[in-house]
C-alpha cells in the first residue's frame, strides 16, 4: 500500500542543502520514492507549530520501501548532506 512521508527541514547550511538536492531524487528513486510536493513557503492553518523552512511530501510504494530508503547504507552520505543542512524531521504516515 502506498505510503507517504513528510520531511520538514530547518535550513542553517544552504550549501549542504544544494548538494543534497543534486542527489536526493536518485536516492529516493532507488527505493521507489518520489517527491509529491515540496515548498519553501509554509504556513500554519491552525495552532502554533514550529514551521519549517522547507517541507516535502514523499511517496513510496509501501512502508518497507521508505524504511529501506532511510536505512540504506549506500545512501548514508546523501542523508548526511540533508542532516548537515540543518534540522531534519521525517514522519512516515
Amino acid at each position: 500500500m502506498t505510503t507517504h512521508a513528510v520531511a520538514m527541514l530547518r535550513i542553517t547550511n544552504p550549501d549542504s542543502l544544494a548538494q543534497y538536492r543534486e542527489k536526493a531524487g536518485v536516492a529516493l528513486a532507488r527505493h521507489g520514492g518520489e517527491i509529491v510536493q515540496a515548498a519553501p513557503d509554509i504556513s500554519a492553518l491552525e495552532g502554533a507549530p514550529v514551521v519549517p523552512d522547507i517541507m516535502a511530501i514523499i511517496r513510496f510504494p509501501d512502508r518497507a520501501a521508505a524504511e529501506a530508503w532511510i536505512a540504506d547504507p549506500e545512501l548514508q552520505a546523501v542523508h548526511d548532506l540533508r542532516r548537515a543542512a540543518g534540522g531534519s524531521d521525517i514522519l512516515l504516515m
